[in-house]
């Protein structure tokens, strides 16, 4: 296959996308389109575009073929017709490590600033080492499955009889490679669920107790609800999203799961709710709150391009008033559990001190979980504890 034939191909998805769509969606509706492209074509193409948009606004003064094979190299260790053709003092340096492969880069092209990938002038969450978390979006994340540890050994067996590679990162943990088509190499989709490991570690500030009645308040699809009953089967469970689509895939979840004692509702949370929930009293509410997502984009790259650093301003109102909703059905003592899946301070620790400030909340513990050296996503967690009145300080 000739490199114009590579170009070609990049540069008319890189053309037809407009950001509206997740890259991949618009991949999936893009090959559907154009169907004279054939398996190699679509995996080059969803390789050179992928590569492309992890490079962020960094040397955006070059044109664009030149970014991409820069790009390329930094992202893969196997060599692409583009980077050979663009880049041929590069070739034979395909296999070097990420680092040398930065400081190659930055030899080679003095106006090449790593803090460019990620080109947003917002305060990082503390704890953040800025140039690890600006490289690693070089770096495919891992998909991650949680398993039962009584089911672990039994999931071990079938991808090990499959030869799919996979990492052992905790004792219900498995790391594989991005991509991998589960349903083909585990006969029983019940064995396993899909979460991301530092979305597993928010799991540890939880700490449910056996008969509690929690709240899922923003439940999406149910990630964290299942990861609750997970730790402590015995519990009561209200879930409710203002997204019905959403709690559809929630009941589907649930039931592979075997979970039946629950309650799901379609609530609005900026709208008064206390004829809905006025009865309700809660020993923990889980707050998954909407926001930026900027931990995640490794995974979605395409952010780094497209992303509005206005909408930051926009999920920080959100979350303060999604956060005064819930609070008034928390019982005292009880926690309020804070997520996202931001690393903008504005979004984590800046929002935990409103609450603590207008609300009768005191800080328990928080973290910055950092997935960027484990391959896995970046997450703010926060256990916030109702007191008995507002005459509270902050810990920290």
């Amino acid at each position: 296959m000739r490199v114009e034939h590579h170009v070609s191909a990049f540069e008319q998805v890189l053309i037809s996308y407009d950001g509206v769509l997740p890259l991949h969606r618009h991949l999936f509706a893009y090959f559907k389109q154009h169907k004279q492209m054939g398996s190699s074509d679509r995996r080059w193409a969803s390789r050179y575009i992928y590569s492309f948009f992890r490079l962020g606004k960094a040397l955006s003064k070059l044109e664009v073929l030149q970014r991409l094979a820069i790009a390329d190299f930094l992202c893969h260790d196997t060599l692409s017709l583009i980077t050979a053709s663009y880049l041929p003092d590069f070739e034979k340096l395909i296999a070097i490590s990420l680092d040398e492969k930065i400081e190659l880069v930055k030899k080679t092209y003095p106006a090449f600033k790593l803090a460019e990938v990620f080109p947003f002038d917002l305060v990082l969450s503390d704890g953040i080492n800025a140039e690890e978390f600006y490289k690693s979006f070089f770096i495919q994340p891992d998909l991650f499955i949680r398993v039962k540890e009584t089911h672990i050994q039994a999931v071990i067996n079938q991808l090990q009889s499959n030869n799919v590679q996979f990492r052992e990162v905790s004792a219900v943990t498995l790391a594989l490679p991005n991509g991998t088509k589960l349903e083909q190499v585990i006969n029983d989709s019940r064995l396993y669920q899909i979460q991301d490991f530092s979305s597993q570690k928010t799991g540890s500030y939880f700490e449910p107790n056996k008969y509690d009645y929690w709240w899922d308040c923003c439940a999406a699809s149910g990630g964290k609800s299942l990861l609750l009953h997970s730790l402590e089967p015995n519990i009561e469970l209200l879930v409710s999203d203002i997204r019905e689509n959403s709690l559809n895939n929630l009941q589907e979840r649930f039931e592979l799961a075997g979970i039946k004692k629950y309650h799901l509702k379609v609530i609005d949370l900026l709208k008064n709710n206390d004829q809905i929930l006025h009865h309700y009293e809660f020993d923990g509410v889980l707050l998954d709150a909407p926001c930026s997502g900027a931990g995640t984009w490794g995974r979605t790259p395409e952010m780094l391009n497209f992303f509005e650093k206005y909408k930051v301003d926009n999920y920080v109102k959100l979350q303060k008033a999604i956060g005064a909703s819930v609070v008034k059905y928390l019982k005292v003592n009880k926690p309020l559990i804070y997520i996202t899946c931001s690393v903008f301070k504005a979004e984590n620790e800046d929002v935990v001190k409103y609450l603590i400030a207008n609300f009768n909340l005191k800080l328990d513990k928080m973290e910055l979980i950092k997935g960027y050296n484990n391959k896995a996503d970046n997450m703010f967690v926060a256990r916030l504890i109702k007191a008995e009145n507002t005459d509270v300080n902050l810990h920290v």
